[in-house]
């Protein structure tokens, strides 16, 4: 009896100890800017944009829920953590003994290149843009694609069988915003926000392959009447910019 009771006191008094040091933070953070996670072990949703960013700066450690990644980082076995600021934000409230950096990892604004000359097309995208942010379409993609939602647009039914198209350029290598799947088709969150734009517009789409560096002078010279995952900057002077149908800020995710 007394040999069990002291057991049980033991354990007890371990458990202490490891909950008293991880909330005195007694593993080192080294990470107070976004500069400092190259080389580091990093740790990303699986299938979100985190989780590349997180390949090409360290060494990227895939997570299927926040709330493992958030038990990793506080035990030591990842440096930090990158994802989409909004997830971010709930998870760190939830969450003992980590902070969210000041300084955006990265931060840039998805739109559709058209033409400069047709302003006609960027009204009316921008009208279904619009209408698509009010229904709540474009946030539940974003909640979807970035931090692993469970949201999926359902097109109409009718979209085949309509007689005006247009053609839509991008790349087949960009997950999670275009890629094939096993069946070769095209798939991801650019992929949705056109069939989305394209049935607000009453019209079908039809998919352009092209190479990144290739999908604003295909605008640029009338080969598509619209590109998505073009990189911001790339068509200033050449192209018209759509309004926004998403504003991607990436933060890191540090211990205290």
């Amino acid at each position: 009896m007394i040999r069990n009771r002291m057991k049980k006191i033991a354990i007890l008094l371990f458990l202490s100890t490891v909950l008293m040091l991880v909330g005195c933070n007694r593993i080192p953070n080294e990470i107070s800017s976004p500069e400092h996670l190259n080389g580091r072990i990093i740790g990303g949703l699986a299938g979100t944009p985190s989780l590349r960013l997180a390949d090409e700066l360290g060494t990227a450690v895939a997570f299927n829920t926040g709330h493992e990644m958030m038990l990793a980082l506080r035990a030591g076995s990842i440096d930090g953590v990158i994802m989409e600021r909004t997830t971010a934000l709930e998870l760190v409230s939830d969450t003992r003994g980590v902070r969210i950096l000041q300084e955006p990892l990265v931060e840039y604004e998805l739109s559709f290149a058209v033409p400069m000359e047709n302003r006609a097309l960027l009204e009316a995208v921008n009208l279904a843009l619009e209408e698509l942010g009010r229904n709540g379409t474009l946030r539940g993609l974003v909640s979807r694609y970035f931090a692993r939602g469970s949201f999926s647009y359902q097109p109409l039914e009718d979209a085949e069988l309509r007689e005006n198209y247009l053609h839509i350029a991008l790349p087949s290598d960009n997950p999670p915003f275009s890629f094939r799947d096993d069946t070769g088709q095209f798939i991801g969150m650019d992929v949705e926000v056109a069939i989305a734009v394209s049935d607000i517009l009453d019209i079908r789409f039809v998919v352009l392959e092209y190479d990144p560096w290739e999908l604003v002078t295909a605008v640029w010279h009338g080969r598509a009447d619209l590109a998505l995952g073009w990189h911001p900057g790339e068509g200033e002077g050449i192209i018209s910019t759509s309004e926004p149908y998403a504003r991607a800020i990436q933060v890191v995710i540090v211990r205290r």
